[in-house]
This record gives structure tokens, C-alpha cells and sequence, in this order.
């Protein structure tokens, strides 16, 4: 008896219930998707637009959200076109965009809906087909192309799509580009517009990956053929978990062929065989059993989320988060490959990189959540720029590369730091923890009341910054600390005097609290989380 379903939600949650008993159920959610006129709210968060398949993420919402963005650049607005840097509408058809998607279930249907409409606006457009999100910031500055839309929600469940959009940069598009989208779209949205589907006239395929393997050898802060040197003539195997998603095929055509080089999951599955495709702690367990099974001298492995903005780090010994591998990939390019410049981090990361700094006597900067806040420090003109921006949520990019995240070169430079020091990441670390300190991050939270989303949550909390200054002495643990640095460029980050920190910033979109702490000890965290968590229940008045 054929199941039927009034909303694309209700399949999705029958479907997801046993990826492969119902996977023919993705059907349904496709007729769902072309069929549902209903509007969403388009909101463009730290990384574009992100919905459910059929549900918000529908064909013509794609459609008003890309009728959206061709009308902000009709307009010629000059604060638009100087974000996107492009002098005029008559610019931007000229040089054009670059559309593609990542493995996703209807990814080229959705991407054909794209280029639809920029080519009946006379805006020139390639196709890239299934690309990473690096390939698309390297292939527009390749191209000298305007802009990329990459139809990718990034680690998010197989349920979701997502929209991003990239200016000339190459970077994520910053808020005086995505408050306009948002502006128009959400206008269309009131008002009920349907926008009819437009056939390309003609498909024009780009290989991105080709441009991003010139782009990474011009750029020079890998040396590509020191890691192939390092593959074709050392003791190791350097394991790759591509999570079935847009990075497959990609380290194969940038290394070669190699017996030393293992991948898993590559195989198309629009469903990640039913996990969350991201690059997690539990993700790790097939890139680990690889290395424990290996005799190899070196062990490296990694997983990728399916656009290839995030990576996560293992080797024999130890998983290695992004908040130690950015501190490590600092160390590495300032002192091996002798690149100047600061230390750049989202303010919920480790101070491992601050101490490394501190002894270099080299700034630290740090900035909100969301990677185009990198932006000022990337570009080559920055007075300050950095030799490595990184965020805790598995996101790097380093001096001279893209301005958006990149697990491509997150690996490569993995490599790369292991062939030339001669030691495996956990010992690497080992070093540098030995010489400038140890440090034990991690995050938390608490829920809180529903009605205190957003505004009423941050001025509530607002008041730990008033109350916890600079000098304040705070009990952790039964031991007398005190407050050496107060930073609130994203919540409350509370740096006492042994190092040792706590952040506590509320949700923007949920009812929750989160704490980012870093302890000296791993015995010290729990005594940190207890002083995060006692300090928002004061200042929520939950106590």
C-alpha cells in the first residue's frame, strides 16, 4: 500500500526513521519540492541559507531567493558593488558566475534553476557540477568570475539544502550583501510571488578542481611537491573519509595514485547512510580502526564534511580537534616556512595559539563566530594579515589561500607539516605543548526559557562583562583566580591569570547558552564548566 504524506517533513522523518528501507520515498519528497509554492524566511546565517528539502527549500523558493540576488545587482547600488567588488551590472554579465553543488539529493536539479534565470538576465555562467566549497573561492579568482552560488547546506543532515553565495573575493559574503538578499527575498515572500522555471539555454562545465590545483601551486604556502615527495618515498598512509560527499576524487587527482592513500565512503549516497555528515569525534571510528590496523611509521587520517569546508585530524595516538591544529598549523608556518604576519581565531578557540604568539611577540586576534569575519585579515592588502585564520568548528584557512574555509589544504597541510618535521601530529603537538603550555578546551551549555531567544537572552547575559571586570578574583575549583582580560566581540570571554578562560554566548537562533572553556588540566574543565555555568544561572536570575 503506497504511503502518502501531506508535507515534505513527514517523509524526511520516515525516510531518515531507515535510510535503506525508504530511500524510495526521496521521490515523493522531490514532487513535494516542485509542487510547494508556500513561502519561507530566508535568512543568510555565518555560512548562506540553509532548509529543509520540500519544505522551506523548495524549487520556486530557490527561485525568488536567486530573483533576489539578480535584482540587488541590477540596481547597481554602490554599496553592494563595492562589497562584491564589481564596478556595475554590466560587469557582472560580463565576468559572470560559477554554480554548482555539493553530493546532495537534487543538486544539479536545483543548480539548472540557478543558472536558468542569471542566463536569461544575460549574466554568463558556468557550471561546475558536484565541487567543494574551496573549489569555488579558488575557481573565482581563477575565472575573475563575480560570483559563485553554491548550493550546499555544508555539514547539515541529508534532509537539508543550503544556498551560498560567494562575492569576487572568494570569500562568504559579508552582512551588506546578505542583509540585501534578505531584504528582497523576504519581500517576494509576503508577497506570495511565483516565479515560473527557466531552462538554460546552454550549459557551460567548468572543472574547478583543475583551477584549484593551479591555484594552490601559484599561491606557494603548500609545497605540493614536497607532500608527494613525502608520499611516493616514506613509511605512511594517510587515510581519507570523505563522508560520500563533494571531496571525493579530489586528494587522488591532486597526489595521484598511491597504495598509501585510503579512502572510504566515496560511493554516492544521498543519505550519508543515515548519520549526520559531519566531521565529529564519532565520525572518526573508521578513519581510526585504518591507522590502528597500519604499521606504518607515519599515520594520518582525516574526515571531510561533504562541501569540504571542515576537517577533522587523527593519527595513531589521538584525534586532533581544530582548536590544537590551528595552533599547530601557526607554529608550523611561522617558524618551518618562515610567514609572517599574526594569529588570527574565532574568539571560542583555544589560547594554545595565544601562547605560541605571546613568546613570538606576534598579536593575536580574535573575532565573532563565522568565518567572513577572517575577511580583513585574508586579503592581501591588510596591514595586519594572517598566517593562519582559524575556528573551532573544524574551519582553516591559512596566508595566501582562500578566503573561505578549506579541508583540502587543511589536509595538504597536514601532510606537508609531517613530512617536514618528521613526527606524527600527536607528537608534533606533544612538542609544542611541552614548550608553550598545555591546554584542554572544550563546550557546553544550558537550556534556557523559550522566551528569552534572542534579544532578551543577550541582554540578560550582558550583565557577566559588568559584573566580572579585569582584577575581579572568581573561585574555580576551591582556588582563588583572577580576571586578566574581559573580551566581548561574541558573548563573555573571561581570561583569569594561569590561562585558563571561559566564554558563555548565547544561541541566536534557539534557547540555549553556550559555554566554550579551556582548562590547563584535564582534571581542571569540570571546575571551569561548574564557574560558567554558576555565573549565567546569576545573571539569568536562575538561582
Amino acid at each position: 500500500m503506497a504511503r502518502e504524506f501531506n508535507d515534505a517533513s513527514s517523509c524526511w522523518r520516515e525516510i531518515l526513521s531507515d535510510v535503506s528501507g525508504n530511500r524510495e520515498l526521496l521521490s515523493v519528497v522531490e514532487k513535494i519540492a516542485k509542487e510547494n509554492l508556500s513561502p519561507a524566511k530566508v535568512v543568510f546565517g555565518t555560512s548562506g541559507w540553509r532548509g529543509e528539502i520540500g519544505a522551506d527549500f523548495t524549487f520556486n523558493n530557490l527561485r525568488i531567493v536567486t530573483s533576489a540576488i539578480i535584482e540587488m545587482l541590477k540596481s547597481n547600488d554602490k554599496s553592494v558593488m563595492q562589497a562584491m567588488g564589481v564596478s556595475g551590472f554590466d560587469a557582472v554579465r560580463r565576468r559572470g558566475a560559477l554554480v554548482g553543488h555539493d553530493n546532495r539529493f537534487l543538486g544539479p536539479d536545483f543548480a539548472m534553476e540557478v543558472i536558468g534565470l542569471l542566463q536569461k538576465n544575460g549574466i554568463k555562467t558556468w557550471y561546475a557540477g558536484e565541487a567543494a566549497t574551496p573549489e569555488f573561492s579558488a575557481g573565482i579568482e581563477m575565472l575573475n568570475a563575480v560570483c559563485s552560488i553554491n548550493l550546499t547546506p555544508s555539514h547539515n543532515p541529508a534532509n537539508y539544502a543550503g544556498f551560498k553565495f560567494n562575492p569576487s573575493d572568494g570569500g562568504p559574503a559579508g552582512a551588506e550583501i546578505t542583509a540585501r538578499i534578505e531584504e528582497l527575498a523576504n519581500g517576494m515572500m509576503k508577497q506570495s510571488v511565483i516565479i515560473q522555471p527557466v531552462k538554460p539555454e546552454q550549459v557551460e562545465e567548468i572543472d574547478l578542481t583543475s583551477l584549484y590545483i593551479r591555484y594552490i601551486s601559484e599561491r606557494k604556502t603548500l609545497n605540493i611537491e614536497r607532500v608527494r615527495d613525502f608520499i611516493g618515498k616514506e613509511d605512511c598512509i594517510i587515510c581519507v573519509d570523505n563522508v560520500h560527499g563533494a571531496t571525493r576524487g579530489r586528494i587522488r587527482r591532486i597526489l595521484g595514485e598511491s597504495n598509501k592513500l585510503v579512502y572510504l565512503r566515496t560511493e554516492d549516497d544521498y543519505l550519508f547512510g543515515g548519520i549526520a555528515p559531519e566531521p565529529s569525534e564519532k565520525n572518526m571510528q573508521g578513519v581510526e580502526k585504518i591507522l590502528r590496523e597500519s604499521r606504518a611509521k607515519f599515520r594520518l587520517g582525516v574526515i571531510m564534511d561533504p562541501d569540504g569546508d571542515r576537517i577533522r585530524y587523527a593519527d595513531a595516538n589521538m584525534q586532533i580537534p581544530m582548536n590544537y591544529f590551528g595552533a599547530m598549523a601557526f607554529h608550523f608556518l611561522h617558524v618551518h616556512k618562515g610567514i609572517q604576519g599574526i594569529g588570527v581565531k574565532s574568539v571560542g578557540t583555544s589560547n594554545l595559539l595565544n601562547a605560541i604568539a605571546e613568546k613570538f611577540g606576534i598579536p593575536v586576534m580574535e573575532t565573532k563566530v563565522g568565518f567572513k569575519n577572517f575577511r580583513p585579515y585574508m586579503l592581501k592588502t591588510a596591514k595586519e594579515r594572517a598566517v593562519v585564520a582559524f575556528e573551532e568548528s573544524d574551519g582553516i584557512t591559512a596566508y595566501n589561500h582562500t578566503l573561505e574555509k578549506d579541508a583540502i589544504f587543511g589536509l595538504l597541510l597536514a601532510i606537508e607539516m609531517v613530512a617536514v618535521t618528521g613526527k606524527n601530529l600527536s607528537e608534533y603537538l606533544k612538542d609544542i605543548m611541552d614548550e608553550f603550555g598545555h591546554y584542554y578546551p572544550d563546550r557546553s551549555g544550558i537550556a534556557v526559557d523559550r522566551s528569552l531567544v534572542g534579544e532578551p537572552l543577550i541582554k540578560k547575559l550582558s550583565v557577566i562583562s559588568v559584573q566580572y571586570k579585569a582584577g575581579t578574583e572568581v573561585i574555580i575549583g576551591g582556588e582563588k583566580r583572577t580576571i586578566k582580560n574581559v573580551i566581548t566581540v561574541d558573548g563573555t570571554k573571561l581570561v583569569f591569570d594561569d590561562g585558563s578562560w571561559l566564554m558563555i554566548r548565547p544561541s541566536g537562533t534557539e534557547p540555549k547558552v553556550r559555554f566554550y572553556i579551556e582548562a590547563r588540566t584535564e582534571q581542571g574543565k569540570k571546575a571551569v564548566f561548574e564557574t560558567a555555568e554558576r555565573m549565567t544561572k546569576e545573571a539569568l536570575g536562575m538561582e
